[in-house]
């Protein structure tokens, strides 16, 4: 070795001395002095909670923020939260100490489309919060304050039993916020009253505002009909009922300052509402909807003002509903609420409210099978058009007894339409035939025709009532299921529609055999129940249902009217009535102006052919 690679080695060496004194500390010893694993264990936990620390501390400056906030409220910013419950056979109310106010609703009768519980409100879909005003300028939410629950008591309302419970916040003594909720039995209404007891110097003299978000759950099967049904309601102090449309694809809004009685969150079925013993100031409603997000129906918002002597005097008492849209329900709860039920306007209202609802009603009592209660409706609506069914056939006859004449006059003026009905217009009048006889009793039949367009699209009754192949009669029927959409058709088949056009088709042609309606009107006869057939496609299968029966009964009205019919009496009777007027002039009237119209238009018609050669 020489003296270069001596150096060398050695020098390593030192480096190698150096490196592991300061640089390469061994591993600890497993047994360790108490002492040192007590510093381990303490600098550990330290370690371990340094990041959780951080949230009481987070908390903590929330809590001060909050109060500082809240002014002299500042005491009632911490609490326990705590829910209360109040039942009955009907409802099920959860209450929060936290506001004291309203946390979640069940409707213990009734399930979703896919027989989930029923639950209107709850923390997540809907909101209320109630806002006031302090003198020092400071904004307070109830929601924000924790108040103290009393034990529920046994109370009576209306001579049925109740459950009452009582939400106290003192803010100082002889200075309380109280919130009362009371539950009677049987009942959809839940009783609500807010009192600020010795509280006039603290609160300033400006409206309570009450804002409430309610995002409508999916509750039915068919999304499209439940959003088309589903608005905000009010009704005002001075009777005027007003609603935002249903129907809008757009964002709706309005706003009144006339003073409120009620303000309902209406759905196809079921209702959530507030209604004041008083009134509210005023009020501003909203409505939009997602048409991409299927499990959210609407979102629907009011603001309402409460006048704050109302909550000073204790006087602020209020009525919440939460419930079925059930005629007989809804118009037992305050003046005009039964309007959250679409019935229809003006007669067709009426017809529903006085007529098919009094006797579906009745039905129902005896039976539980809804098919079933439909025919007889049916068969109760005949019994009491069947005057007017008499009536409209026999002017039939009387133009059935024409017809070798008719034809005759159709072959004479072949092709001219208008000197056609000319000429026959002149035969009615001729042998006292009013073609307008038989239109009139159609037309008396209208009314209870529309009326049951809202009665069953609007029906609770029928909700989630099967019958034959139909699982849902509030809903439409499935029969079949097409793997492709039909545009203004659907993608699906409803066998009660296919029966109802079926039907409707055979009842024009039959009355095509004895009616007069030649050209386009006998087209247009047959295209109307194929263009209803698109319509009603997605329309309730109880509707189509009772469309079809309808057909089916008026078959056999027609059937048993013509064996108590004597058309070669008709006949005699028509040729005594020519003979007994002969020369003399028509007698005037609709029919004659109809006439002269007729005549007067064939006439000018044949003027400009004239011309025109």
């Amino acid at each position: 070795m020489d003296r270069n690679q001596a150096i060398g080695l050695g020098l390593i060496a030192v480096l190698m001395l150096v490196y592991s004194i300061f640089f390469m500390k061994g591993p600890e010893q497993q047994t360790a002095t108490p002492a040192a694993i007590k510093t381990a264990t303490v600098g550990a936990a330290a370690a371990d909670t340094s990041s959780t620390a951080t949230a009481p501390l987070n908390d903590s400056v929330a809590q001060a923020q909050r109060a500082s906030q809240l002014g002299e409220f500042s005491a009632l910013a911490t609490g326990q939260a705590q829910n209360v419950v109040l039942e009955n056979n009907l409802l099920r109310v959860t209450l929060g100490s936290k506001g004291g106010l309203v946390q979640e609703v069940l409707l213990k009768t009734y399930k979703t489309w896919d027989k989930k519980p029923l639950v209107l409100f709850d923390p997540q879909s809907s909101e209320q919060v109630f806002t006031f005003q302090t003198k020092s300028g400071k904004t307070i939410r109830l929601n924000d304050l924790y108040f103290r629950p009393s034990a529920v008591t046994n109370s009576t309302v209306n001579n049925l039993p109740a459950q009452s419970i009582t939400f106290t916040a003192q803010v100082a003594p002889g200075q309380t916020i109280e919130q009362v909720y009371t539950l009677a039995q049987d009942a959809y209404v839940v009783g609500y009253s807010m009192n600020f007891r010795g509280m006039d110097q603290l609160v300033a003299q400006q409206p309570i505002q009450l804002n409430w978000t309610d995002q409508l759950k999916r509750l039915e099967h068919d999304i499209k009909q439940n959003r088309n049904q589903s608005t905000v309601n009010y009704y005002t102090t001075e009777g005027s009922f007003e609603q935002l449309s249903a129907s809008s694809t757009d964002a709706e809004t309005d706003k009144t300052e006339e003073p409120v009685k009620w303000v309902a969150n209406k759905q196809n079925f079921f209702t959530a509402a507030i209604i004041a013993q008083n009134s509210f100031s005023s009020a501003e409603v909203f409505s939009s909807f997602n048409e991409a997000d299927t499990s959210q129906v609407k979102t629907l918002r009011s603001k309402l003002t409460i006048p704050v002597q109302d909550a000073l005097t204790g006087k602020a008492h209020f009525t919440y509903y939460f419930g079925p849209n059930e005629y007989d329900v809804l118009k037992s709860v305050t003046e005009n609420f039964d309007k959250n039920l679409e019935l229809g306007w003006g007669i067709f209202a009426y017809v529903n409210k006085w007529l098919i609802i009094p006797a579906f009603d009745f039905l129902e009592d005896y039976m539980g099978n809804y098919g079933l209660i439909i025919i007889l409706l049916v068969l109760y609506i005949k019994l009491i058009l069947s005057p007017l069914t008499y009536k409209s056939y026999i002017s039939m006859a009387k133009m059935k007894v024409l017809k070798p004449e008719i034809d005759a006059i159709k072959e004479k003026h072949d092709g001219d339409m208008q000197k056609t009905q000319a000429e026959t217009m002149a035969l009615y009048g001729k042998m006292g035939v009013n073609p307008m006889s038989g239109c009139i009793p159609m037309l008396l039949q209208i009314p209870i025709l529309f009326a049951m367009f809202n009665f069953f699209p609007n029906s609770i009754e029928l909700r989630q009532e099967p019958f034959l192949w139909a699982h849902d009669l509030s809903t439409y029927d499935v029969f079949a299921k097409l793997p492709f959409t039909i545009p203004f058709y659907g993608n699906h088949v409803s066998m009660f529609t296919l029966l109802m056009t079926a039907s409707t088709i055979l009842y024009t042609w039959s009355n095509n055999q004895v009616s007069t309606i030649q050209g386009p009107m006998k087209f247009y006869s047959y295209l109307m129940p194929v263009i209803f057939m698109f319509v009603l496609n997605s329309f309730p299968a109880g509707l189509s249902f009772y469309y079809f029966v309808s057909n089916i009964v008026t078959f056999g009205q027609q059937a048993l009217i013509r064996k108590f019919v004597d058309e070669g009496k008709i006949r005699k009777n028509l040729e005594d009535y020519q003979e007994k007027n002969k020369g003399k002039e028509p007698k005037g009237g609709f029919q004659k102006r109809i006439q002269d119209a007729m005549k007067a238009a064939a006439e000018q018609e044949a003027k400009k052919k004239k011309g025109s050669k």
